[in-house]
């Protein structure tokens, strides 16, 4: 018998806080009907370090990580593209993402959000907008 893989029933986005870019996103999430239940914590944090102690929570900083109820770790291209799987009106745009012509436009998309990350970023701050960055309410 083979065994089946257990589907993913909720995921949990690391996101970096100090980093406009991904606060803006960290709030557009919950705005949209969600397949998958997504449920933010900011990378690095002493929730983030709590829940999952085996991650290098450096690395999250750096780079976006998803996990999911099962302990699913997705990185990179894979994180962006698991995000907008769990999303009602992106699931079939995240199929297509996944294939071998979709991924450039993923791998687009990240390059364009690490330039930005770096663009706001400023010289002599541990984080790339200090309290410009703050989660809206």
């Amino acid at each position: 018998m083979t065994a089946v893989a257990a589907p993913v029933r909720a995921l949990t986005v690391l996101y970096d806080a100090n980093c406009p870019l991904c606060v803006h996103l960290r709030s557009w999430l919950p705005r949209q009907r969600q397949l998958v239940p997504l449920h933010a914590v900011p990378a690095g944090s002493v929730e983030a370090r709590r829940r999952y102690p085996e991650l290098d929570h450096a690395r999250t900083l750096r780079e976006i990580t998803v996990i999911g109820d099962r302990g699913q770790i997705y990185t990179g291209q894979a994180a962006w593209v698991v995000c907008l799987w769990a999303l009602a009106e992106h699931r079939s745009r995240a199929h297509w993402l996944a294939t071998a012509a979709g991924a450039p436009f993923v791998r687009v998309t990240m390059l364009a959000a690490a330039k930005y990350r770096e663009a706001v970023s400023r010289p002599g701050t541990a984080s790339p907008c200090a309290e410009q960055c703050a989660v809206p309410h």
